[in-house]
């Protein structure tokens, strides 16, 4: 039988989306009643990084999108059939189109016009599949915004006017889809598509002020007041930031008065960027995140006006940070955030990653950028995460239909939190979840102390049962520690395991009294793809053995 929980988030995603037919029905038939501007006022720039070897591919009729190739012999990528949803993506949102402003030629400029061109052609008239997706249609509207220069570079007069057309169709499409849009990073990006075209364009001063406060209600909604995005996921607010720059530049630019949380919103999803970054400059692995090109990180934070030290804690987003000397460890210390809105969260309650001087260390196994559905579940799971199993099942649940994105409908309700730092400096925090309290009966509470010279990372994990709570069969527990695929693993005895970083850096992992396991385990956020890693694994009893106790010291 289906829960409350899961049985209301059916009949309201069946509600939503009936209604959306609805709007689309209505768009389709009156589509050619809309106003299209005959020009364009200013491109935005982009801040993602742009790679000449892409642009070089395209221009031979390759197209490197999303982990796979297309070859397409010089034809257009639209009458063939893609690779993956990934590719599909990727190649409708236009987002590859910054690659080809590496050179402005007359060759890059009319390969991107006759891509684009193809699908006015192709997709252009049809409001259907993957191509008129929102957030596909609102990352294309940013792309063609900021790229228009090399699109429309010696462009005619009919090209322009078709371009410009699609344009203004795409922005009435993606008004009217506003209020049926997913709630989280979807909905943020279309209003920020809206917010860029009202001012790139020529716009009444209305449409610039229902647009702006429209922004506005997101950065209320979604940017938690530490900064953090509602998702809980540390990347979230790097991709917004890659937009929201751009845009408070183009407002300045023109002489706009700007959204009141514009300012105000990216000084506050500043720190919490910072919070998140590991010492080798990456993003720590949690609820969907996954690996992050350092150019785009750093072209960031050159615009970082609130730099300081990152933050010990978030409370609203629910994170800790450990950190001393050339150590650093980030723990997820929230429950899954509401509905819909944890459609991408992991059941990683609990887990944590530790990075020192320049190496990830212990980390969670991420999200994949490019991989069949299948996987990004398998990243979800508790297995997934350095943290507790038990009875191998996930400390949060998942519903079982895509019907609902399959969003969180059971599990961590609960996070206890205390943090105290003891007479000798150290940093200790302590977190217990109820996940696990429903089902079998028992509370996971983690310890982690954290030295003051950043040397030695302390950890205890305990199984707990409330005095209530009566408990006959034991319990399967599985601790694992998720080893960064760029460090070596060597077992010293039954107790410890050395993790050696190419530069030659080393941590002791030991658990006393208990077997330090080695397995082979899988990697989802690597840049190029899923690989293989390795994983430290302890294997426990309840009520047998209700705690372990496990340490990591720097070696070398």
């Amino acid at each position: 039988m289906l829960s409350g929980r899961f049985s209301s988030l059916y009949v309201g995603e069946a509600w939503r989306r009936m209604r959306c037919r609805a709007a689309l029905l209505r768009l389709r038939l009156f589509r050619h009643g809309s106003y299209a501007p005959d020009r364009l006022i200013v491109a935005p720039t982009d801040l993602r990084a742009i790679d000449p070897h892409v642009a070089e591919e395209i221009l031979s009729g390759r197209f490197p999108l999303a982990g796979r190739l297309l070859e397409t012999g010089g034809k257009s990528p639209f009458t063939f059939s893609l690779p993956s949803r990934s590719f599909a993506l990727r190649l409708h949102s236009f987002g590859w189109l910054r690659h080809m402003r590496t050179k402005k030629s007359d060759l890059h400029s009319n390969v991107a016009r006759a891509i684009v061109g193809s699908w006015l052609s192709i997709h252009g008239g049809r409001i259907e599949g993957i191509a008129w997706e929102i957030d596909v249609t609102a990352q294309r509207v940013i792309a063609w915004l900021s790229h228009s220069p090399v699109v429309l570079y010696n462009a005619d007069r009919g090209f322009y006017r078709r371009f410009m057309r699609s344009l203004a169709f795409q922005i009435r499409f993606l008004r009217r889809m506003a209020q049926y849009a997913p709630p989280g990073e979807v909905r943020f990006r279309l209003r920020i598509a809206l917010a860029m075209a009202s001012i790139a364009m020529p716009a009444r001063a209305s449409v610039l002020r229902k647009a702006a406060d429209a922004l506005d209600l997101e950065f209320d909604s979604q940017i938690l007041p530490d900064g953090g995005h509602i998702s809980r996921n540390p990347r979230a607010g790097l991709e917004l930031l890659l937009d929201l720059l751009p845009l408070r530049q183009t407002y300045v630019n023109l002489g706009h008065d700007l959204p009141q949380k514009l300012i105000s919103g990216i000084d506050r999803m500043y720190p919490a960027l910072r919070f998140f970054r590991h010492q080798d400059g990456d993003l720590a692995l949690f609820n969907g995140a996954t690996s992050t090109q350092a150019n785009e990180l750093v072209s960031l934070l050159r615009y970082d006006e609130t730099a300081g030290e990152p933050f010990k804690a978030m409370p609203h987003s629910r994170y800790q940070r450990l950190s001393a000397g050339r150590t650093a460890v980030i723990a997820d210390t929230g429950a899954p955030p509401p509905g819909r809105q944890s459609q991408t969260a992991h059941a990683g309650s609990l887990s944590f990653e530790m990075s020192s001087g320049r190496h990830r260390f212990i980390v969670n196994s991420g999200s994949p950028k490019f991989a069949a559905r299948r996987y990004i579940q398998i990243a979800r799971t508790t297995a997934a995460h350095t943290t507790v199993t038990l009875n191998d099942t996930s400390s949060s649940r998942f519903a079982p239909s895509e019907f609902v994105a399959n969003v969180i409908v059971d599990g961590v309700q609960n996070v206890n939190v205390d943090r105290a730092v003891a007479d000798d400096g150290r940093d200790v925090i302590k977190a217990s979840h109820d996940g696990y309290l429903k089902m079998f009966g028992v509370l996971h509470e983690r310890e982690l102390t954290l030295n003051a010279t950043g040397s030695i990372l302390t950890g205890c994990d305990r199984l707990i049962m409330p005095e209530e709570r009566k408990r006959d069969e034991p319990l399967r527990a599985t601790a694992r520690f998720h080893v960064h695929p760029s460090i070596n693993l060597n077992r010293m005895d039954r107790e410890s395991v050395l993790m050696t970083a190419p530069d030659g850096e080393a941590w002791l992992f030991s658990t006393p009294g208990n077997e330090a396991l080695i397995s082979d385990d899988v990697f989802f956020a690597d840049a190029s793809g899923v690989c293989g890693s390795d994983q430290i694994e302890i294997s426990f009893s309840y009520p047998e053995k209700p705690e372990i106790r496990w340490f990591l010291s720097r070696r070398s």
